[in-house]
């Protein structure tokens, strides 16, 4: 074994230090003088690796063996940890995955964006299994092992990882896949299923078979009888989302519910709607943006990327007005619906496409006293000059990518005079990478 003042063959087991981490959670070495991201590691950790793979300026490599331990190193709660590409960070305590992320975010400020909050909010978390209820599972049969599986790729690989069970997928689905790849190893077309949407609401279990031919009436009834055992609801999605179908219970009704018991509602989705997977989290995130808004009954308030009103009626229940606006018409009837049946009637929904600059619209012609903005990963660029000039003087941002964040942070700040009052992470997704936030921009001197 070398050392890493000697490494030189990248198939040989190295001993070496580590002295730092990286965003995505790999800590950090030097070997042969050149920075070397290690999976597995932390940093104060003395280790043993071997490279996996040599780029132009820098290399990648896998812990074998652990000699001396991190303080922050944690046993892994799913044991299918290290094969398994969905969880990266299992083998770092709670406390260590929550510095990490919220180090991460306020680094991508203060580089991408140049600005630091006034104050760091603390870190928002919940559960750290169990917790995910919306999920893609791939269904694959594999002539050499001679068997069905399902569940998710192998880590920096495209083949589905052999799993008996997913430690942070709700357990009504994630501790239940020997019976999913029994059940379609079953069928007459157990090669034409790729995938399984699942959604998970508070009360009940979907499962979206994707297929690639024709159903047989044999298949239906074993998949009914499996959604009758375990109490899942059953659809079949042929194409398109547009094709898809109710196989049970033969009823109508093509809708899950959710709860934010702290504002009396209940929002009904469809399985493949945009919701938010963690559903503890959601709540608190709902609760901390309300705080942070700081609304009163005068209040017109603008909820950007509205979706099916996730912050749009809780908004409402303390607000003047709140108009709500989305790019999806499907979304947006969904919005609508729930706003009905929980009797808000404070709501306007209108449809736009936010990634390009709205111009001419009827609601850009208003005037708002706070914002809240929940874009996807691209951020919302186009529409920030808009929100300067719609007298706004508190935007809430939620974030799922500190990056744009930064960006769009940057631009608030610097070009259209607000403040960066708060920031800080959610820990939406444990044991992973991926990094969610909320930040609070007030413009100064503005009532």
């Amino acid at each position: 074994m070398n050392s890493e003042k000697n490494f030189s063959n990248e198939n040989e087991a190295v001993l070496t230090a580590i002295h730092s981490l990286s965003h995505d959670g790999r800590g950090i070495a030097t070997l042969g003088n050149k920075t070397t991201f290690i999976n597995f590691a932390l940093p104060a950790e003395t280790i043993v690796c071997k490279i996996t793979k040599k780029r132009k300026q820098y290399n990648e490599a896998d812990a074998l063996e652990i000699l001396k331990s991190s303080s922050d190193r944690s046993i892994p709660p799913c044991h299918h940890f290290g094969v398994c590409g969905g969880c990266s960070l299992q083998h770092m305590n709670h406390q260590a995955q929550m510095a990490l992320k919220q180090n991460t975010l306020l680094e991508q400020l203060k580089h991408f964006g140049k600005v630091t909050p006034e104050i760091t909010l603390p870190p928002l978390h919940a559960n750290t299994t169990g917790y995910r209820r919306k999920a893609r599972l791939g269904v694959k049969y594999v002539t050499k092992k001679n068997k069905l599986l399902v569940g998710f790729r192998e880590k920096s690989s495209r083949y589905l990882a052999d799993l008996e069970s997913c430690a942070v997928l709700h357990p009504a689905v994630g501790e239940r896949f020997p019976e999913l790849s029994q059940l379609i190893a079953s069928l007459e077309i157990y090669q034409a299923i790729p995938q399984i949407e699942v959604a998970i609401g508070d009360h009940d279990v979907a499962l979206v078979f994707r297929h690639l031919e024709a159903v047989s009436e044999n298949d239906e009834k074993k998949l009914a009888d499996f959604a009758m055992q375990h109490h899942f609801q059953i659809y079949l999605q042929a194409n398109s989302p547009a094709s898809i179908q109710k196989l049970w219970p033969k009823d109508e009704n093509q809708r899950l519910s959710y709860s934010l018991p702290d504002h009396s509602l209940v929002f009904h989705f469809h399985p493949l709607d945009f919701t938010q997977i963690n559903l503890e989290m959601n709540r608190l995130m709902v609760n901390q943006a309300i705080q942070l808004l700081d609304l009163n009954a005068d209040d017109h308030v603008l909820d950007l990327f509205c979706g099916i009103g996730n912050f749009t009626l809780p908004i409402a229940k303390y607000a003047k007005q709140v108009t709500g606006i989305e790019g999806s018409e499907e979304m947006l009837t969904r919005a609508r619906d729930n706003a009905v049946s929980n009797q808000i009637t404070n709501t306007i929904f209108h449809a736009a496409n936010l990634m390009e600059a709205p111009v001419n619209a009827e609601w850009m012609k208003c005037h708002y006293d706070k914002v809240l903005l929940d874009p996807p990963r691209l951020g919302a660029r186009e529409i920030l000059p808009f929100l300067s000039a719609s007298g706004a003087k508190k935007i809430v941002y939620v974030s799922c990518n500190p990056a744009t964040l930064a960006r769009d942070a940057g631009e608030l700040v610097h070009q259209h005079g607000y403040s960066l009052k708060y920031a800080g992470i959610m820990n939406m997704f444990p044991h992973t990478s991926h990094i969610e936030a909320m930040a609070v921009f007030e413009k100064p001197g503005r009532k």
